[in-house]
């Protein structure tokens, strides 16, 4: 593309990479010069969107994006505040002539989109990045949107992707514009807490995508159910953050034939589409026959759900990952997040906020999918009859305890048996470690009547 202005600034958000960045490709070929800037919130912890985990991983993202840009001669120039009137204040500051992002996919990031657009005094070109298809692309043949995920998939697998691109060969940012330093968790008033988190930025989830399609995904149908080993690809931080490309990893994926893990890329593009067309997701239930349910509230065995002290040990143990790690696997997530809504009738609005602060892929749309697909009030949700059983999920899934001997050290010297089954005298399965909170079979039985009674209340 000719160079259409002088100078443009490129929005980076959830894009954090050089290589295949829509947006950022074409502001480099549109402008003689670029002013690559990231606005941080002005977030105090005191929200529930995110957290101490989420953040350190971002500022280690901004951190590899910066050192990157200065190798093809740019600079990231870091700014604090509403995202929109600091880039205004950038436009006046560096005499832009064009403002360039990529597209969000979640409603809150589309809001400010909206108002940079209307207030905005030169031209605002927005891409579309961060998914393979738009919200819109893939539709029913009446033109609405698909409800449910095996026929969307069906549609969706076979349409032409769009290939990944290079990344740029240089940037030729000015050199007189402030900046704020690079990020650290001081920035927010947080402090270090012991985690184990994958390293942040572009070089290192490249890596881990060249593990995964070395290692993780020829084997995916085969291992992405048993936590205990590295069977999923663990990119899911790296796709939400914008470390790796969508198109890239699909492109690359796809030639290994796992379809399985295809769909699983299909499930993050439905549930985006889900939140585009049904906003509403995010406060009410998606099958409005389950609006209104009654919640028991949060309280001690929240309390406990949330610190992995529930005395059911592949509960405590998919909590208690996710804390030191910022992860839980997606097996497991589905298992704790049906015992929260489940057996402790807890509403999965609590869990789906928790989530949020802690998993550091926490993607609005997806995690909100999930939550709802527990509690059986969504989209292709599992029936409300339909209640994991974390014993035989352990039987089946940990059969050898390992996954939860690694997060429940009190439990290293107990036989792997003694976790497929409630104990039979209701006690703690080794000293130090909690009785089960409550009994599964009486919660089944007491969740089964709840969802029936509120289904002739609504008839």
């Amino acid at each position: 593309m000719a160079k259409e202005y002088r100078r443009v600034l490129h929005w980076f958000r959830r894009d954090l990479r050089l290589t295949d960045n829509t947006a950022l490709l074409e502001a480099n070929s549109s402008g003689v010069e670029m002013v690559p800037v990231y606005v941080l919130s002005d977030w105090t912890g005191d929200h529930s969107w995110t957290g101490p985990k989420r953040q350190k991983f971002l500022c280690e993202c901004l951190s590899s994006l910066s050192g990157n840009l200065e190798h093809l001669g740019g600079r990231l120039i870091i700014r604090q505040g509403d995202a929109v009137s600091e880039i205004l204040r950038l436009i006046k500051e560096a005499e832009i002539d064009a403002v360039f992002y990529n597209e969000d996919v979640d409603l809150f990031g589309q809001a400010v989109e909206a108002r940079l657009k209307e207030q905005s005094p030169v031209p605002v070109h927005s891409f579309q990045d961060a998914s393979l298809h738009g919200p819109t692309d893939i539709l029913k043949g009446d033109g609405t949107p698909y409800r449910v995920y095996t026929p969307f998939s069906k549609q969706w697998l076979p349409v032409e992707k769009r290939s990944p691109a290079g990344r740029p060969e240089s940037v030729k940012t000015p050199k007189n514009l402030d900046s704020l330093p690079l990020p650290t968790l001081a920035t927010w008033g947080l402090e270090e807490g012991g985690w184990e988190l994958p390293k942040g930025g572009e070089k290192a989830a490249r890596e881990r995508m060249k593990e995964a399609l070395d290692r993780r995904i020829p084997q995916y149908d085969d291992t992405r159910d048993i936590p205990s080993i590295p069977g999923t690809s663990r990119l899911s931080q790296d796709l939400r953050w914008g470390t790796v490309s969508i198109r890239e990893l699909y492109q690359k994926a796809a030639k290994l034939g796992s379809e399985q893990y295809l769909k699983e890329l299909g499930w993050r593009e439905f549930y985006f589409q889900i939140l585009h067309h049904f906003p509403d997701v995010l406060k009410d239930e998606f099958n409005p026959d389950w609006r209104g349910l009654p919640w028991d509230e949060p309280g001690e065995k929240f309390e406990a759900w949330k610190s992995g002290q529930t005395g059911f040990p592949i509960i405590d143990a998919g909590i208690r990952e996710l804390l030191k790690t910022g992860f839980m696997h997606n097996r497991v997530r589905m298992i704790v997040a049906m015992f929260l809504t489940k057996d402790l009738h807890i509403d999965w609005r609590l869990g789906e906020q928790f989530f949020a602060q802690h998993l550091l892929d926490g993607e609005i749309a997806s995690n909100n999918g999930g939550w709802q697909w527990s509690a059986g009030t969504g989209a292709d949700a599992a029936p409300y009859f339909r209640i994991q059983n974390p014993w035989s999920q352990t039987k089946r899934f940990d059969p050898k305890g390992e996954y939860i001997k690694r997060w429940v050290p009190e439990l290293e010297s107990i036989a792997p048996k003694k976790f497929q089954d409630p104990p039979a005298d209701g006690k703690s399965l080794a000293e130090g470690y909690p009785a089960p909170i409550l009994d599964h079979s009486d919660e089944r039985k007491r969740t089964l009547e709840i969802f029936k009674k509120h289904r002739s209340q609504q008839q």
